[in-house]
């Protein structure tokens, strides 16, 4: 099913490619207009520079302001340098006010403040209760437009008030919140409950009390993990009071998981989840240097301590052939533990207090892979080489690298945390120093005690 998805995307690009390349804009806006938000945005961060500034031109400004959130950050800025004011508040218009809270972050601040002085005081206070959250805290997430009701009132009362409301109620709407007369939360009302129930029952028979409200200020991957956790749509945000302040929906919380899932991707190999695929060579050349910069200095640790000893490796030519194995198997057992634990600590599952159950298991596995493949690999150099003491030479590095590898893996990312250092970024590269430069050591090391 995926693959014709995709297959289906791919046409739709070349599709859209041909028709920019025709020059055929009507054909081409055409095309857009039966898209969805989500897809122009794929489709404008599938194309160059030059047919993306073309096809932006073509998107209809009621969906502008969708499409903007939705692209990369890098992307974005490159679709908005020249956008006037007027389109600005044209994109801002049709935006619901938890995605208003997010573009405004993005916009002139000559521009924030005309779209905020366009709204009428109701919304213009509601924004403003987004704005003064950081975006990725629950009360910088949330939509403030939410249906409240009162405990005493009867599902009878409530039916014909959501009947009065008909399209003025909320996108998504699920449930509604039940608050006292100081909007303090009380508990939710599911919909399924006025349909089922009798009418005659009040709300607070009604209400179920199971829903935990989120603290405005909870971060957005705990969010994310609270949906998951109990399978819900949507939840309620309250104060420091527990007044009730929105709602957040499931909606925006895939797009964190989405956001979380690209962060690792990427990290793994040192970049940004919001770098433009087709960003200019000298922004991308800055971008990754610093990595490239860090990684040259770890491989010239290495490379000195192979040059300590160059006596042995001028003598034994065996050495140089079997090397990269131990430095490959460390490296590959060293990144199966550190993607396990940045996982674990971006899910919240690991943190200092249960760190030492976790490096107990890896060495377990790291000490009992070692012995495995250590064996294995000792046999085919034994063979290969004929020569017994090499043989168990580079069966004792295996070991020796497999079980720092496990260490350094289950260890590295909480270090990295703890100092602030995104796991992701940095955890690789560090990682690959250690298991080189203890792989080399330990196999070099050992060759010259017993091999000269």
């Amino acid at each position: 099913m995926n693959a014709q998805i995709e297959k289906h995307e791919d046409s739709r690009l070349t599709r859209l490619q041909e028709i920019l390349a025709s020059g055929a804009l009507r054909a081409a806006a055409r095309l857009l207009k039966s898209l969805a938000p989500a897809e122009v945005a794929h489709l404008l961060e599938s194309l160059p520079p030059t047919q993306r500034e073309i096809l932006w031109s073509l998107v209809d400004e009621t969906c502008d302001g969708e499409v903007l959130l939705l692209v990369t950050d890098e992307v974005r800025t490159d679709l908005t340098r020249d956008m006037s004011t007027a389109e600005w508040l044209a994109a801002a218009e049709n935006l619901d006010l938890d995605d208003l809270a997010d573009l405004v972050h993005e916009m002139p601040d000559t521009v924030t403040r005309e779209v905020i002085s366009a709204l009428d005081e109701q919304h213009r206070k509601r924004l403003e209760s987004v704005l003064s959250y950081p975006e990725d805290t629950a009360g910088g997430l949330m939509n403030t437009d939410t249906v409240t009701v009162r405990p005493e009132a009867t599902l009878d009362v409530v039916s014909r008030y959501l009947r009065l409301l008909g399209e003025q109620m909320p996108s998504d709407t699920d449930k509604l919140f039940v608050v006292n007369r100081d909007d303090k939360y009380l508990g939710v009302l599911p919909l399924w409950k006025l349909v089922s129930g009798n009418p005659e029952d009040s709300v607070a028979e009604a209400m179920s009390l199971n829903m935990q409200p989120l603290p405005a200020s909870m971060h957005e991957s705990d969010v994310a993990r609270r949906f998951e956790t109990h399978d819900i749509l949507s939840a309620p945000v309250i104060d420091q009071q527990g007044r009730l302040l929105g709602r957040i929906t499931i909606d925006d919380v895939v797009d964190i998981i989405r956001e979380e899932g690209e962060h690792q991707f990427m990290g793994q190999a040192g970049l940004s989840e919001a770098e433009d695929m087709f960003a200019p060579v000298l922004t991308s050349i800055r971008r990754r240097a610093l990595w490239l910069g860090i990684n040259l200095f770890t491989a010239l640790l290495a490379s000195w301590v192979i040059g300590q000893f160059d006596t042995v490796l001028s003598q034994v030519v065996a050495l140089a052939v079997l090397m990269p194995i131990v430095a490959s198997m460390g490296g590959i057992a060293g990144s199966q533990t550190l993607a396990l634990a940045i996982r674990g600590i971006a899910l919240g599952q690991l943190s200092g207090k249960n760190a030492r159950h976790l490096l107990l298991k890896e060495m377990a596995v790291g000490s009992l892979n070692s012995l495995i493949w250590a064996a294995v690999i000792a046999v085919i150099a034994g063979i290969w080489f004929n020569n017994l003491t090499l043989a168990l030479l580079i069966g004792t590095a295996i070991t020796i690298n497999l079980l720092f590898a496990a260490i350094s893996g289950a260890t590295l990312p909480l270090i990295l945390d703890r100092i602030g250092i995104d796991p992701a970024l940095a955890g690789s590269v560090l990682l690959t120093t250690v298991t080189d430069v203890v792989g080399f050591l330990a196999f070099l090391g050992l060759a010259t005690l017993f091999l000269l």
